[in-house]
């Protein structure tokens, strides 16, 4: 990569760190965040001058001892009472606020990034377009990239930051007390005489550029070794919770072995990849401890000379040593920190790429588009449904539900049932639709999954989802416990549980259907919502929602697969292969 490149690549890189950032110091919080950053620059600038003043006292203190001056001594000792304890009041709250600033930038971009995830269902389009590309494509493991990766951005971004900028002000600070106390350096070359000003200023620029590039050439490989170190970690913890959240399937199907190998296959890369980053590192390390040993005696080298010679006193030779560990310091702190960038680069791009995702999501389709309002009943001008690879699955010409209506939806498995509900229900993004709804369809509309989702935590709050457990009584939440058969449960509504675990499956579908007639919805749903129900306990149910849909003036849809069902509903649309190339998989007719 030429000189050009890199700077090209750097450029890229500033610009995305910055636009991750300004949104922060721009947000409803802006001058919380603008206040604290500038309290902090304000430390860390007092942390310099203390320096300035540390260093000088250097010179009179061992200037001091060099002349045995005893009063000089203990006046300077006193001296540095105060000097060292202004220095650690800086210190602590310089300390202080800047963790207070990384907490409050890691809590806004949280609650960023979580309502940006969470609205107009991106967080399941996401995980469709994802798996539509390939199961490599980005974003892995979002629940990783906001709760590490936005930890660590703000992090590093503020601790890289400031302490760039407390090298560039110690620089500016002491490269002038360098440049005065280290005169020139002399020499003859044919015949000439050349005097060098400044000498160990130069010399510190010369061993640090020197170091800055070996450096840079060293561990530049740690960047995308770090990115992937992240994606691993994230996976590994990924499978753990499936195996927790399938315990019982896994155990059934005595599936403990494939787990096993599964994790230990997962935990493998994790560790393969952090050998290659030790190695990395070991590398660099093996360079900057050593860079970091020979800055000690370098200016004490450099300076013996004159030391020796007369021309200065151990004051100022201490002066000198002090002046360009700091500069050194600060125009080493690429070398210092080269393993931090590397993990903030890494970082930075998974956020960023987490980012784009928004966009790439949006730009797979409107699930919302072609949908209008003020309709007396469900009308489907038309619809036609692809799948995520944009194969066409299923097309809808002029079907209606009104109120009152039964309807049972038949056809084999994937020709698109479900998808048809995700269409109606505005989730499903790869749709083309002309849709006029009733103007409470959003409110009173309700859809009921073969694998309902239970929140863990109070059974009450299980059943009431999504809408506060407060809105309804206790009576209320136990009579559509019993209503849906579940009358052992009506007494424990206050248990914390996983629910989605500890109900069996048809256990799950029941508290499912409790919620339906605790909520009573007018328009309502069924995919598959009583397959692990027995026939006895399906009809009773079935004959509850017909009561329920019908007390609403509403429409009960469903999908189901047993012959019994269809005897709950009084309408059926068939979904049939479709006439040939360039049509839909698949049509829906009245059966």
């Amino acid at each position: 990569m030429s000189v050009r490149e890199k700077l090209q690549a750097f450029s890229a890189f500033a610009g995305k760190a910055w636009r991750l950032s300004r949104p922060y110091f721009h947000s409803d919080e802006k001058w919380k965040a603008r206040g604290l950053l500038a309290a902090i620059v304000a430390l860390n600038l007092g942390a310099v001058y203390m320096l300035v003043l540390l260093n000088d006292w250097n010179r009179v203190f061992y200037d001091a001892l060099q002349n045995k001056d005893a009063a000089v001594f203990w006046r300077e000792l006193g001296r540095f009472t105060y000097l060292a304890f202004a220095f650690i009041i800086i210190a602590v709250y310089r300390f202080y606020l800047t963790q207070l600033l990384e907490m409050r930038w890691r809590s806004w971009m949280t609650r960023h990034y979580l309502d940006r995830w969470l609205q107009e269902h991106r967080f399941y389009r996401m995980e469709l377009a994802r798996y539509a590309r390939g199961t490599d494509a980005p974003p892995d493991n979002p629940d990783q990239r906001i709760a590490e990766d936005m930890n660590l951005f703000t992090s590093y971004t503020v601790s890289l930051s400031m302490g760039l900028l407390n090298a560039v002000v110690t620089l500016m600070s002491f490269i002038g007390i360098l440049w005065s106390l280290s005169g020139s350096f002399g020499f003859s070359f044919q015949g000439r005489h050349w005097d060098i000003p400044g000498f160990m200023v130069w010399m510190a620029v010369l061993y640090c550029v020197v170091g800055s590039v070996i450096t840079h050439y060293l561990g530049r490989a740690q960047i995308p070794l770090n990115f992937k170190q992240q994606r691993y970690e994230a996976d590994f913890r990924h499978h753990l919770v499936r195996v927790r959240e399938y315990s019982e399937s896994i155990a059934l199907d005595r599936g403990e072995a494939v787990e096993r190998r599964q994790l230990g296959l997962r935990f493998g890369e994790v560790l393969a990849n952090y050998l290659r980053l030790l190695n990395a590192q070991k590398r660099l390390t093996w360079f900057t401890s050593g860079f970091g040993q020979a800055a000690v005696v370098f200016p004490f080298i450099v300076a013996a000379p004159r030391f020796f010679s007369g021309a200065i006193q151990l004051g100022e030779l201490m002066q000198i040593a002090s002046a360009f560990g700091r500069v050194q310091d600060s125009l080493s702190w690429f070398v210092d920190n080269y393993s931090t960038l590397a993990t903030w680069r890494a970082t930075t791009d998974r956020i960023t790429s987490f980012e784009d995702s928004f966009a790439a999501a949006q730009t797979d389709g409107d699930a919302t588009a072609g949908i209008a309002h003020g309709a007396d009943a469900i009308a489907i001008d038309a619809m036609d449904l692809a799948l995520p690879g944009g194969v066409a699955l299923l097309g809808v010409q002029g079907m209606r539900i009104a109120a009152g209506d039964t309807l049972l939806l038949k056809g084999p498995s994937g020709s698109g049932k479900s998808t048809l509900l995700r269409g109606l229900a505005g989730i499903w993004p790869w749709t083309r639709r002309r849709l006029r709804l009733p103007d409470d369809f959003e409110a009173r509309a309700m859809f009921l999954p073969q694998r309902p989702y239970f929140p863990n935590g109070p059974l009450r709050d299980a059943l009431a989802y999504p809408e506060p457990a407060e809105r309804y009584s206790d009576e209320q939440l136990r009579g559509a416990l019993e209503q849906a058969l579940l009358p052992a449960l009506a007494d424990r509504l206050d248990e914390h549980d996983a629910w989605g675990q500890k109900l069996s499956g048809g256990e799950q579908q029941r508290l499912a259907i409790a919620r339906a007639l605790l909520k009573r919805p007018r328009w309502l749903f069924v995919d598959e919502a009583t397959s692990a129900l027995d026939e006895a306990a399906e009809a009773t149910l079935y004959e509850r929602l017909r009561a329920l849909v019908a007390a609403q003036n509403g429409a009960l849809v469903s999908i189901a697969h047993r012959p019994g069902v269809a005897a709950w509903h009084a309408q059926q649309w068939a979904l049939q292969p479709g006439a040939g190339p360039g049509e839909p998989r698949y049509r829906l007719v009245p059966a």
